[in-house]
This record gives C-alpha cells, structure tokens and sequence, in this order.
C-alpha cells in the first residue's frame, strides 16, 4: 500500500460469477479506453459488498491502483453541499424558499431567485466552468468571491424556475450561503456533520492542495496522443461544486446513508430525492443536488464528477439497497460511467439502456472541417476564443496531427447530442473510422465562436 493510502484492501462477499463479470468489465473498458486506473466499490444488500482497484495509478514511476488510493470526485461533491444546506434547515438556521438576497444581496436578482432553485439547477445562474479543461484562466488561485463577484453578478441565462440547466455557479452560491448560515468554512461543517459520523475517514480537500504523491496522478490527452499529467486547477476554483477527494469505500460508506436515511431526516431525504419541476409542469430529473429517475422500474440517485485528471460516477438504487462507485484518473473520459453501467446490471440482473439524440448537420460540416485541418496540425483560430486558442499550443497541434493524421478520412461524422449549458451550446459527435471509434466535443459561444473543441480516446 502507498505510504499516503487509506487502509481499505480488496474485498468482496458477492457470488463468484458477479465477481468475475465486474473484473472482466473493467479490464474491458480500461483497455477500450485507455484511461489508467479505475477504483470501484459496490453495495448489496446495504452493505459493501465489493471493493477494488484495477490499473496504474500512476505510470511514471510506475504505481498500482489500490483501493484506499484518494480520488477526486468532482461533482459528486455537489450532493454533500446540497445535505449540509438539509441539515441547516433542519436546525432552523436556513429555509429553501429563503430568497438568495437574504445571504447574498449583491447577486444578480438575489431576491427572485431562491435557495432551493440554486440547489436544483433552476436559477439561471450561468456555469462558470462548463468546458471539459482547465482554461489558462483557471490555473490560478481564485477564491469563492471571484466567481461570484464574475458569473455570479452576469444576466440569469432564463427565468428562475422556468428552465434546468447545469451549473456549478448555483453550488458556489449554495456553498457560501452554508458558510454564512453555518458559521463555519463548509469543509469543516461537513466533517463535523457527515464525514465523522458515517466514519468516511478518507476524505481530502483537493480544492485546497494537490493530492499527496500517494495517490493517483490525473492523467489527459490532446485528441488521441500520449496520457499527460493534466494541469492542477488553482487552489479555490472547485469550493462546494466539486472540492473533494476521497477512497471508493468512502462514498460506499455515504450511498449506505442514502438508502437507508440514516444521517438526515426523512423530510430531508425527500426533498433531496424528488424531482424539481419547472413552473409549466415539466420535470427536469435532478432533485437537490443528484440526478433521479427510474430505470428498469427501480428508482435511482446519481451523479457524475470531472475535474482536471479525474471522472467519476455515483450511482445508487435505494429501493434495491445497491449502489456502485467508480472512480477513473482522466479527464474528459466516459470510463466511470461506462463501467459503472457495466457493474450495475450484474448486481441488479437488469440490463440499461440509453438513447441517441438527433444529429445537426451544420454543426458536423463544421466540428469535421476542423478536424481534418486537426489532421495536418492546422486549426482556424478565427473559429475559436481567446482560452480556447491558448489551449491549442503548438505541443497540442502536434499530438492532434501525430495521432489523428494515421486514422485517415472519417467514414462517418455524426453528432450524438446537444445541449445548451453555461451560456453556450454543449455537442458531442462520434467519428468512425471503419471499426474505430473517436468522440469529438465542443462547446459554441452564442456569437459562434468555439469555447472547446476536444478529440477524446475511442471507446471512451
């Protein structure tokens, strides 16, 4: 075990032939994807039924995945925010129809905007990082303030209630709402009020320093080249939209709590759990902070996590007492989801399904024209804004053209989805090269130009 680990070792309680599929999935999608290492925990039955790590950790020098080893875990952060905020209510100290002017007067149209619409993603709030990299801008030290005080004071993107749409914004408003509320730095509220009491001793603030050598190195690839270390983000950035680290077993130790309400009150779990509706009816699938719905007739809380280096998913199905975790070290990959979606049948023995969206031909002419310019280590700058084109720096052309060049031309270019978020529309296209496979993401500011235009590993 590294010097740095939590002492969490290999464990399981599962049927053989549940084990041996769960092992075969994750070789399989760690090699389809080439993401490094994959940290995994399972529970049945309401208890952890499955802990294990697969892969490197690090590749130089070489260290082996073990399952106490720390992750980032992004946005899975946003769910422990979202049940401080529960417990605040709790104490009487908070209300989720409280307007956020109450605590935060100087936010642009503080009082129509409420506490529970910041928590559930209707406020209209714009995201601060939607992109699937770190800018140059964020690479500096920042505090909670500055995000406030620049997207935090911008026109809402709608009218509060009247759409959904993701943004880290709302949990770094949620966040300093908790601290005003609370009294305390947020970090310190949960581990007196969650992470002591569910013995989740693994727990990092990687928001405010780089995760000991001990742990796994964040890996991330320009289009199809070799892994890299990836950038840190500055200290700061991630506050209460997505600051923690920690082992597998410790977000196990967490979805057991879920499922079985045992840290909040039942009117907490509920408001946490039911869906938020729009002022014209229509449901938007995420509760306060997670996603929730139905799948194969069980009900299911869920969220994933990006930060630079690391992906992760979190999926639990209270009802049936299961839950599994994955946590992957590179950015900008669907590995976590793609294993966890893997695993989930095999405990469950129900199958998942997802559904393509329609495609936009002018927006594939346009992502395929700069790819094969890509190709040739070429990139239309005039297409692109100002952090965008700092991101494609002469190492990035070169390990675009190095690696996309031997594909040869696209047989298909297709977009799979598209999504408006952070003031800009969010697509993601698949490439075939007859039997092999690249997905292409962007982000288009409304004037067109492109905020991100990222190659990601088949497979992945």
């Amino acid at each position: 075990m590294a010097a740095g680990a939590v002492p969490v070792t290999a464990q399981s309680s599962l049927p053989v032939a549940t084990v041996s599929g769960i092992d075969a999935a994750a070789a399989a999608v760690l090699n389809s994807t080439g993401v490094p290492s994959a940290s995994v925990a399972v529970v049945s039955g309401g208890k952890i039924a499955y802990v294990k790590a697969y892969g490197m950790a690090r590749l130089e020098p070489a260290m082996a995945a073990e399952p106490g080893m720390q992750y980032s875990i992004g946005s899975v952060s946003k769910q422990f925010t979202a049940a401080m905020a529960l417990l605040l209510v709790q104490d009487g100290k908070l209300k989720l129809d409280d307007s956020v002017g109450k605590y935060l007067p100087e936010l642009t149209r503080a009082g129509d905007v409420t506490v529970l619409q910041v928590l559930s993603m209707t406020s209209g709030y714009q995201d601060f990082w939607p992109e699937d990299y770190v800018m140059t801008s964020m690479m500096v030290p920042a505090t909670p303030q500055h995000i406030l005080d620049v997207w935090g004071k911008k026109p809402l993107d709608f009218e509060p209630g009247t759409e959904w749409q993701y943004s880290n914004t709302n949990y770094v408003i949620a966040g300093r709402i908790v601290e005003i509320v609370g009294g305390k730095p947020l970090i310190e509220q949960l581990q007196e009020r969650i992470f002591r009491p569910l013995k989740m001793a693994g727990v990092f603030n990687s928001d405010a320093s780089r995760l000991p050598e001990s742990d796994p190195t964040g890996y991330y690839q320009h289009a199809l080249g070799p892994l890299r270390p990836a950038p840190q983000e500055g200290a700061g950035w991630m506050f209460a939209a997505g600051e923690l680290a920690m082992p597998a077993s410790d977000l196990a130790l967490w979805n057991i709590s879920l499922m079985n309400r045992t840290l909040l009150a039942p009117s907490s779990y509920d408001e946490m759990f039911t869906e938020m509706k729009l002022k014209d009816g229509k449901g938007t699938g995420y509760g306060l902070g997670v996603e929730v719905g139905v799948r194969e007739g069980r009900k299911y809380v869920a969220h994933s996590g990006e930060v630079s280096g690391f992906v992760s998913m979190n999926l639990v199905f209270p009802d049936d007492k299961v839950a599994v975790t994955v946590l992957t070290n590179e950015d900008a990959s669907s590995a976590a989801g793609a294993l966890a979606r893997k695993i989930a049948p095999l405990v469950l023995q129900s199958e998942s399904a997802g559904v393509d969206d329609p495609a936009a031909k002018a927006a594939e002419q346009r992502a395929l024209g700069i790819f094969t310019g890509l190709q040739e280590g070429k990139i239309d700058r005039s297409q692109l804004t100002a952090l965008c084109d700092a991101y494609f720096t002469a190492e990035a052309l070169g390990d675009f053209s190095s690696s996309l060049k031997p594909l040869g031309a696209p047989h298909s270019f297709t977009q799979v989805s598209a999504e408006k978020r952070g003031g800009m529309m969010f697509r993601s296209f698949t490439a075939d090269f007859g039997g092999r496979q690249a997905r292409v993401t962007t982000y288009e500011e409304p004037d067109g130009k492109l905020e991100q235009y990222l190659v990601i590993a088949p497979g992945s």
